[in-house]
C-alpha cells in the first residue's frame, strides 16, 4: 500500500502539464487507449495492430499522432516498412496511468 502511494505521488510529481494533457487526449480515445496499452518494448505497426485489435491503418494513423505529440518514437524512420516503436518517457507514464485507472 504504501510503495502504491508512493508511486503514485512520484507520477503525479513527475508529470508536468504537458504530460497531463496528452494523458487526457489520450483517454478521450478508445483507440488511442487501446494501442497505446498494447505497445511493448519496440514493435512493428502490424504488431500492435494485432494485439490491439484495429486495421493497420487506423494504428498507423494513431502511431503517427502519438508521434507528433512525443509519446512515442519512431527508431528507424528512414524505414518504408518494418518500422519499430518504443514509448518515451511520457508515453511511458500515460501507460502506467491507464493501467491503474
Amino acid at each position: 500500500m504504501k510503495v502504491e502511494l508512493l508511486y503514485d505521488y512520484f507520477l503525479y510529481e513527475h508529470m508536468s502539464k504537458l504530460d497531463t494533457n496528452k494523458l487526457s487526449w489520450v483517454k478521450r480515445g478508445k483507440q488511442r487507449r487501446d494501442i497505446l496499452i498494447n505497445i511493448d518494448d519496440s514493435e512493428t505497426p502490424t504488431d500492435i495492430a494485432k494485439k490491439s485489435g484495429y486495421s493497420l491503418n487506423n494504428t498507423s494513423r494513431v502511431l503517427n499522432d502519438f508521434r507528433r505529440k512525443g509519446i512515442v518514437r519512431c527508431i528507424n524512420p528512414k524505414e518504408k516498412t518494418g518500422r519499430l516503436y518504443v514509448l518515451k518517457s511520457a508515453g511511458k507514464v500515460i501507460k502506467d496511468k491507464l493501467r491503474k485507472s
